[in-house]
């Protein structure tokens, strides 16, 4: 009988590319506290990263930090990013915590939007601050931390492709982003910073869908009608984990039963 092989004097060279460890790096995440932005958190938290969040809700802060902890370090601050200031406080605090830069920025916080007949102006300018403006500039502030590595992963959606009548507005947003990150993505390539676009279709969150209670979220989670959070912390973790010279541009991560709504 054959002796089995020995695999630590295996060539292994062309059967996988070598993955870079996430051990040590400094992540902000915006929305860290809840739903999508929390499940990125705690993962990279569990690899190594230090994390910095932030959330509007100071229990969900409280919740979501007390996650992290059990798996690794981080900190947060309660903020609001349609503010003037949002983003450079979170920033601010953000720096002041690593002791000087990160090199890794998750933006994600958003809020759900209407079609444009069903929202007012006032609601529309709030949207408009939090899932668009608040993205460019996290994303402007992350380049000045970052000089000349990291990584920009924007949380993205499939409504920016899966359009109905009553998603003009987060349709138009999430559209905006993905050609945002696609141009970001060439300008900032030979400063060695890479730009990636993650889109989730129908995911559990507790604040998404209000026409889904939990308890139907979860029934549809177990049907598989709908994705957890985790699974887009992993496409996320996907996207850090690449070699420096390729960039997941774009991931769309689907329920294997979502059809076009």
């Amino acid at each position: 009988m054959p002796k089995p092989a020995n695999r630590e004097d295996e060539d292994l060279s062309d059967a996988h590319t070598k993955m870079p460890s996430l051990s040590g790096r400094k992540a902000i995440v915006t929305g860290g506290t809840t739903g999508i932005g929390r499940a990125i958190a705690v993962l990279l938290a569990s690899e190594g990263v230090d994390v910095f969040v932030c959330g509007r809700n100071e229990q969900h802060l409280a919740d979501g930090l007390q996650r992290i902890r059990e798996v690794g370090k981080g900190d947060g601050i309660s903020v609001d990013l349609a503010d003037d200031d949002g983003v450079e406080h979170f920033v601010d605090a953000a720096k002041a915590y690593f002791g000087g830069g990160f090199d890794v920025a998750i933006v994600n916080a958003a809020i759900p939007a209407k079609g444009v007949t069903k929202m007012t102006a006032s609601e529309l300018r709030y949207a408009v601050a939090v899932d668009f403006t608040a993205y460019l500039a996290t994303a402007n502030a992350a380049v000045e931390v970052m000089e000349d590595f990291g990584d920009i992963v924007f949380i993205g959606s499939m409504s920016a492709h899966v359009l109905g009548p009553g998603s003009s507005v987060y349709a138009g947003m999430k559209a905006g982003i993905a050609g945002f990150s696609e141009a970001l993505r060439k300008e900032l390539g030979k400063q060695g910073i890479k730009v990636s676009n993650v889109e989730p279709g129908k995911t559990g969150a507790d604040f998404q869908y209000s026409k889904f209670s939990a308890e139907e979220q979860a029934e549809q989670i177990n049907k598989e009608w709908m994705l957890r959070a985790e699974d887009i912390a992993v496409a996320v973790h996907f996207v850090l984990t690449q070699p420096r010279r390729s960039v997941v541009q774009q991931v769309t991560v689907a329920p294997r039963t979502q059809e076009d709504e």
